[in-house]
């Protein structure tokens, strides 16, 4: 089964899309995956696997759907994913026209299904973007004092845990494939990344606020 969140209206859509998160069952294996993390072969072995021999799954896609290569693929998937048993997620942006009507068409148009296309707006006087490129910059010069401001504005404006830890886990492999050292050995970057992987994924399974464990990770990193 499908379901959408997105839109820029990033409070309420974040507000929905946790509502529900937290309505699927416990026995439920979940798995978050971002473009850091995308694998192909895993994907098209979530929806073709069988309830019948493998325990239901809910797989939580973040912001892939911007990245063209990604949205081809899973645009070309719909149908299966729909069909499946397990339930894929989809947590993103504003989309564009062709893509909500990708889903829309996938979607049966009966009111259960409907609802589960959730579109969140913000007016014209409202739209304010945090860019989410400060929080790294700050963190990879060791500005501590930065670094907690920027995560601070980035939380009053709404902008979802997962968009920031997936921005700063590609910024420390950049650093990383550039050999970057100038501020952290390549030790602490391997650290950092190893520690990113699983940061949501363990704080969902422990029933922890993911903004608390960010925060906390990125208070002691330095």
């Amino acid at each position: 089964m499908l379901y959408l969140f997105s839109g820029d209206d990033t409070k309420n859509k974040i507000i929905s899309y946790e509502r529900f998160i937290k309505s699927i069952p416990e026995s439920t294996e979940t798995f978050f995956i971002n473009r850091n993390d995308f694998n192909k072969a895993q994907i098209e072995n979530f929806y073709s696997s069988s309830a019948l021999f493998s325990s239901l799954s809910s797989i939580i896609f973040s912001n892939i759907l911007e990245y063209e290569e990604i949205r081809d693929f899973i645009l070309d998937k719909l149908k299966l994913m729909e069909k499946s048993s397990s339930s894929f997620i989809f947590l993103e942006g504003k989309l564009n026209k062709p893509i909500l009507d990708a889903f829309k068409k996938v979607l049966s148009m009966d009111k259960d299904s409907l609802l589960r296309i959730n579109i969140f707006e913000l007016s014209k006087e409202k739209k304010e973007k945090f860019d989410n490129w400060l929080l790294p910059n700050a963190f990879l010069a060791k500005d501590k004092l930065n670094l907690w401001i920027y995560f601070r504005q980035a939380v009053d404006k709404g902008v979802v845990m997962e968009e920031l830890i997936g921005v700063l886990f590609w910024k420390m492999k950049d650093a990383l494939l550039r050999k970057n050292f100038s501020k952290f050995s390549e030790e602490e970057l391997k650290d950092f990344i190893a520690r990113l992987s699983y940061l949501l994924p363990e704080a969902r399974k422990k029933g922890l606020d993911a903004e608390s464990v960010f925060e906390q990770f990125l208070l002691e990193a330095f």
